[in-house]
C-alpha cells in the first residue's frame, strides 16, 4: 500500500502540473476523489486493527502483571513490536490522505481558474 500510494501521489502530481484542457482536469478531479474515498475507508480500516492490537496489548500486558510467565512477556513483546509496524504505517496514511486533500485543494484551485479563463 504504502508503494501504491507513493506512486499515485508522483502521478498525480505530476498529472496536474502538465494538463492541458478542461476535460483532463475534470479526469484527473474524478479520479482523485475516487482515490480520497478509496484511503479514507483504508485509513479507517487500519485505525481500528491498531486499536485492536492497542487493545490486546494491554489485556496480554494485565495478564503478565498478574501471571508473570515468561511466554506471555514473549507475546507480549511480539504484540508491541505488530503494535510498532501498524502505527508507522497508519502515521503513513494519516499525512498521505491529508496530502491528498492539499492536493483536491490545488485542483479546486485550477478548475477555478480555467473557468474564469474559459469566461474571458
Amino acid at each position: 500500500m504504502t508503494e501504491y500510494l507513493k506512486k499515485y501521489m508522483k502521478s498525480i502530481n505530476e498529472r496536474l502540473s502538465g494538463y492541458s484542457s478542461r476535460e483532463e482536469l475534470e479526469e484527473i478531479f474524478s479520479e482523485h476523489k475516487d482515490k480520497i474515498a478509496f484511503m479514507q475507508h483504508e485509513r479507517i480500516v487500519h485505525f481500528l486493527v491498531t486499536m485492536m492490537f492497542a487493545v490486546i496489548l494491554t489485556i496480554f500486558m494485565a495478564a503478565v502483571l498478574f501471571l508473570e510467565n515468561l511466554m506471555l512477556i514473549v507475546l507480549v513483546t511480539i504484540i508491541m513490536i505488530l503494535l510498532g509496524f501498524y502505527i508507522k504505517h497508519y502515521y503513513f496514511l494519516e499525512n498521505t490522505v491529508q496530502e491528498m486533500y492539499r492536493v483536491y485543494d490545488r485542483i479546486l484551485e485550477e478548475r477555478r481558474k480555467t473557468a474564469k479563463e474559459e469566461e474571458a
